[in-house]
């Protein structure tokens, strides 16, 4: 372990410079009294985000019948995993400039307003577009949420409550499926987007209502002066543009199509475009390109598009796979994905907890890594005649490796930069998470597809056949309706559906041990001090009128949260203690951190 040594800040950005923009610093430490209904409440907008996310995937059936869709229907699910990925890294800096609450109000206006408007849908095609806009709002939510929590709470104490609001998502994810299958069965797909309305109403209301306001300083036209305005565009086009064929890919169109490398081509343009522009043009970038010096914000970058990839992955293909290989209904197959979900739910508490206590976050990252990596090992070891009780195992040991690798990043991408480029890097992790997440289904299809294509050609099955199995895997079940024998069906089955699946997790495996070895080499460990340490030297409340010059030619300074030294006595940086730093709110304490 290296000795601490205070990471000055630039003497440069004490006052505001000319092409600086002023932001508010709007942290706002809360007592228990007051901080608990505004969690409850975040909590809340948490999970039925998550579960908005896919409670809509097991009324599909239902979807299709009622607008006779056929295979558009897939488009439903897909605009809002594209709204809700695009979007995402838009929050965080908005929030910057319009205020946390007027940030949340408006993710969770879109959000349902897309739902309220999904349910009145009398064509396909409106319902793809709306439940887009519900995406656009969803996606912003769980940024949101982390943002604020990190605003009313504690460097030291966010491990605890990040760690309760991964656990919520992750009850969203668990309890989705079955409440959309059941509400679609018994009173209509419309309920599916409806349910959450209400629910998200009154979660609103008591955060907009009951967190205490630290207004943004400036007027309307100065706001709206401060937007990066080409940056969210190049951002929206150069996501749609990389998302839709990755939809598209072997599914609408071949993946050798024009129709699918021209808008993949250009994606590869527009973010090098956008990329320069935050560089060289943005006055207050959405993607700020200095925080990837920091080594512990490209590590868990990395390590969070590697999370997204393997748990989405998990998420949509081990119920299709217990239907497929196994020979589970619908329902029983989603149960099976509860011991992990669960599992990641408990886990993702406890490891908050632990960051609560301990201070240290970096082992449980990597921890969780090995962990999950292990798990997914064993789950490509998975064929047709395994035992229930060993899936659920493997289930269990998956969702620990997962919930050690969920909040904590969080908490160490928010230690590692200075308190104003905060927002930026959440929302940024939890874009890239998604990104991966959505890369993951295109290559997962892609793999099981050709496992599953080249087992039948050498069976030399009609290119009819080929194609309906690919569309719906489960008709080997029922090799009769399609005119093969059963003993081509289950040899199907094995060599190409069950191989194609094993390989897809031995991918996964593949990249989670990457992923540990980022966590190791990358992630670096930040002091994050003692409760109470942090509550004698951030002002109660305070008055929001505190400014945060930010001048984005240059590096920013390292200036935010509180750490120790070796007697553990707290120090503030040499420029405070000297009086030649100018003290900005809850900013004047400039951070003391040890790297290891």
């Amino acid at each position: 372990m290296s000795s601490p040594t205070a990471e000055k800040a630039d003497p440069g950005h004490a006052t505001p410079k000319k092409n600086s923009v002023q932001l508010t610093d709007q942290t706002n430490r809360l007592p228990f009294k007051k901080l608990l209904p505004i969690f409850l409440g975040l909590a809340a907008c948490a999970a039925l985000a998550s579960l908005d996310s896919v409670i809509v995937a097991t009324a599909l059936p239902t979807i299709s019948s009622a607008f006779n869709a056929g295979a558009v229907v897939s488009w439903v699910p897909s605009a809002y995993l594209l709204t809700s990925t695009c979007f995402q890294p838009l929050y965080g800096r908005f929030s910057d400039i319009f205020g946390r609450k007027s940030a949340l109000a408006l993710a969770m206006g879109v959000f349902m307003l897309g739902n309220l408007l999904s349910g009145f849908s009398k064509t396909i095609i409106e319902l793809i577009v709306f439940r887009g806009i519900a995406g656009a709002g969803g996606g912003g939510v769980q940024s949101m949420m982390q943002i604020i929590v990190s605003d009313i709470v504690t460097l030291r104490e966010r491990g605890k409550y990040q760690g309760i609001i991964g656990g919520v998502i992750g009850l969203g994810y668990a309890i989705g499926p079955p409440i959309g299958g059941a509400l679609s069965q018994r009173v209509g797909w419309q309920w599916c987007v409806w349910i959450t309305i209400p629910f998200s109403f009154v979660a609103t209301c008591v955060v907009v209502f009951v967190l205490p306001l630290k207004p943004v300083q400036g007027n309307i036209r100065s706001k709206l002066l401060a937007v990066d305005y080409v940056g969210a565009l190049l951002a929206l086009a150069g996501c749609t543009l990389f998302i839709l064929p990755l939809i598209w890919g072997g599914v609408t169109f071949s993946w050798a199509s024009a129709v699918v490398l021209a808008p993949l081509v250009s994606s590869m343009l527009v973010v090098g475009i956008f990329c320069f522009w935050e560089w060289k043009g943005a006055r207050l970038p959405i993607v700020p390109m200095y925080i990837f010096k920091y080594s512990t914000v490209t590590g868990v970058f990395i390590a969070m598009f590697i999370n997204g990839f393997v748990f989405f992955s998990t998420l949509y293909y081990l119920p299709q796979f217990f239907q497929v290989a196994l020979g589970y209904d619908s329902l029983h197959a989603g149960l099976f994905l509860i011991p992990f979900l669960v599992t990641q739910s408990i886990v993702s508490w406890l490891a908050g907890m632990l960051v609560s206590r301990t201070g240290h976050y970096r082992t449980i990252v990597y921890l969780g890594f090995a962990i999950w990596s292990i798990a997914c090992g064993c789950i490509s070891t998975i064929r047709p005649g395994s035992h229930k009780a060993v899936l659920a195992v493997y289930m269990i040991l998956a969702g620990s490796g997962s919930g050690q690798t969920m909040q904590t990043t969080t908490i160490a991408v928010q230690a590692s930069v200075p308190r104003r480029e905060m927002s930026v890097v959440t929302a940024m992790r939890n874009f890239i998470r998604l990104l991966g997440g959505t890369l993951s289904l295109a290559v997962a299809s892609t793999l099981v597809n050709n496992k599953l294509r080249s087992a039948m050609t050498v069976l030399n099955f009609s290119s009819s056949d080929i194609s309906r199995i690919i569309d719906d895997p489960a008709l080997l079940h029922t090799p009769s309706k399609i005119g093969i024998s059963q003993a081509s069906a289950t040899d199907v089955l094995y060599h190409g559906y069950t191989k194609g699946f094993s390989a897809l997790f031995i991918m996964n495996a593949s990249m989670t041990v990457f992923a540990t070895a980022v966590s190791v080499l990358l992630i670096k460990h930040k002091e994050l001090g003692t409760k109470e340490s942090e509550s004698k030297q951030v002002p109660d409340q305070g008055s929001g009128d505190e400014k945060m010059p930010v001048d984005t030619k240059t590096a920013p300074p390292r200036d935010v949260e509180m750490g120790k030294d070796n007697s553990g006595t707290e120090t503030p940086s040499e420029e405070f203690a000297s009086g030649s730093a100018t003290p900005v709110g809850d900013l004047e304490v400039a951070v003391l951190h040890k790297e290891h």
